[in-house]
């Protein structure tokens, strides 16, 4: 997975979770747990989206790998074959 779609695919799961979230307010490497008031059920629900949306399995001890859009979207790219 490309670092591009990487990010898209972190934002399209925030989204589900928080429908109208303002992404061109959120920096890169902004808290986006804080930044959209994630609660901590609402967290564990866009973990599963994106595991469920990308195929990747992510365990409790990658979540603090996914604390920022960039993180993120780094975490996906890492976890892929095809890399960056």
């Amino acid at each position: 997975m490309k670092r591009d779609a990487a990010l898209d695919m972190v934002k399209e799961s925030l989204a589900e979770i928080v429908p109208d979230a303002d992404f061109t307010a959120l920096g890169p490497d902004d808290k986006f747990r804080d930044a959209l008031e994630l609660d901590s059920l609402d967290f564990l629900s866009f973990v599963e989206i994106l595991g469920q949306r990308t195929g990747i399995r992510v365990d409790d001890e990658d979540t603090p790998h996914l604390t920022t859009l960039a993180d993120s979207a780094d975490f996906l790219v890492a976890r892929t074959a095809d890399g960056p």
